[in-house]
C-alpha cells in the first residue's frame, strides 16, 4: 500500500511517499481501506519536532480517518465493508490504516466518507471546548479564535445550532470574515489589522466575552484575556501561532478569570467518556443538517507536503484532506 513517512524531523520536504505492506488487525483492532485522512495542525507540529510527546521518526502521520472495514481482529463488532471513522494515535496518512475498535465509530447515512474524515478531531474538539470544557451556556457570549479554520468552522456552527448564545468569529481577513459569517456568526473580528480587545468592547458594548475559544496562543491568547467578561474563561486548545503564551495569576485573580487547558488525545486516555460522548450531540446536527463540514480542500496521498503548506500558511477555510 501507498503510505506517507515523516523520514526525519524538519520542514515539509521529510514527507515521503513510498509503499510498505498492509497492517493486519490484532484482537481489539480495526482496519480500514482509507477513503480520506484529515489534515490536523497537530501533524505539522510533530513533523517539525516541536509537538511535546511527539512520535520520533521514521513514522506514519495523521490521526483521523474515514474509509470501510475490511479486516477486523478479534472481539470487534463491526462488519467488514461498514462505513466508520476513527481517531488513531499516528498513520493515516495511508491507503490502509488500523485502529483500536474503542476508537471507531460508524459514520451515519446523512454524512459522506469524506466528510466523515473531518469529524473525530476538529468536530469532537469544538464541541468539547464549548461545551464539556467550556460550558457554554444560553445568554452568554463566545469568541471563536481563527474561526475560518477546521475547528473554528465546526465551533461556530455547533454554537450556532445547540445554545442562544451570541457567537463572534475572529479571521485575520476580509475574505475568512465573509465565510464565517456565512456559518452563522453574529458578526465577525479582524484580529490582524485591529486591536481584539477593542474590536470586541465595540461588539458587545464594553461587556466583553464569557468563552473564548483560541487555538492560536500568543498575543492572541494575551489579547483575549483582556476582552473577558467578568468571570470569563479561555479554553486554549493549540498553538498555531507557535508563540506559547504566559498567564499571570493577578490577572486572572481580580478579573474572576480562568484559563482551561484541552489536549483530546490526554483527555480521550483519561475521561473517554466526556471526550467521546460529544459524538452524539455532533452527529445530531450533522445528520439533521443543522451544520457540515466545510471541506476547504482535497489533496492526493503524494502531495501531503501541499497539504501541510496549505494549512501552515493558515489559507484554510474548513477542513484539509488526503485521499489515496
Amino acid at each position: 500500500m501507498r503510505v506517507v513517512r515523516v523520514t526525519e524531523h524538519g520542514d515539509r520536504s521529510v514527507l515521503t511517499t513510498t509503499t510498505q505492506p498492509r497492517p493486519e488487525p490484532k484482537s481489539g483492532e480495526v482496519r480500514l481501506r482509507v477513503t480520506a485522512a484529515g489534515v490536523n495542525f497537530a501533524d505539522i507540529a510533530k513533523r517539525r519536532g516541536t509537538y511535546p510527546g511527539g512520535p520520533s521518526p521514521p513514522y506514519t502521520p495523521g490521526i483521523e480517518v474515514a474509509g470501510r472495514v475490511d479486516a477486523t481482529g478479534d472481539g470487534v463488532a463491526f462488519e467488514r465493508g461498514e462505513r466508520v471513522m476513527a481517531y488513531v494515535p499516528q498513520g493515516s496518512y495511508a491507503e490502509s490504516v488500523v485502529a483500536s475498535g474503542e476508537h471507531v465509530w460508524r459514520v451515519p447515512d446523512a454524512l459522506s466518507l469524506r466528510d466523515a474524515a473531518g469529524v473525530p478531531i476538529q468536530w469532537l474538539t469544538a464541541h468539547n471546548t464549548l461545551f464539556e470544557w467550556g460550558g457554554l451556556a444560553d445568554g452568554e457570549t463566545v469568541l471563536v479564535l481563527a474561526a475560518a479554520g477546521g475547528v473554528g468552522s465546526a465551533a461556530i456552527q455547533l454554537a450556532v445550532a445547540r445554545t442562544d448564545a451570541t457567537v463572534l468569529g475572529a479571521a485575520s481577513t476580509a475574505e475568512k470574515r465573509s465565510f464565517v459569517h456565512e456559518l452563522g456568526a453574529d458578526e465577525t473580528i479582524d484580529y490582524a489589522g485591529r486591536d481584539l480587545t477593542a474590536a470586541v468592547d465595540a461588539a458587545t458594548d464594553g461587556a466583553g466575552i464569557d468563552l473564548v475559544l483560541d487555538g492560536v496562543g500568543g498575543d492572541v491568547f494575551e489579547a483575549s484575556l483582556d476582552a473577558l467578561a467578568p468571570g470569563g474563561r479561555v479554553v486554549t486548545y493549540g498553538l498555531a501561532s507557535g508563540e506559547v503564551p504566559q498567564v499571570s495569576t493577578p490577572r486572572l485573580i481580580f478579573g474572576n478569570h480562568s484559563v482551561v487547558g484541552y489536549h483530546l488525545g490526554e483527555a480521550a486516555d483519561r475521561d473517554p467518556d466526556r471526550v467521546f460522548g460529544a459524538f452524539e450531540p455532533v452527529l445530531e446536527a450533522l445528520s439533521a443538517g443543522e451544520a457540515s463540514v466545510q471541506v476547504d480542500r482535497v489533496f492526493d496521498l503524494r502531495d501531503a507536503a501541499a497539504a501541510h503548506e496549505h494549512v501552515e500558511d493558515r489559507r484554510t477555510q474548513g477542513k484539509v484532506l488526503l485521499e489515496p
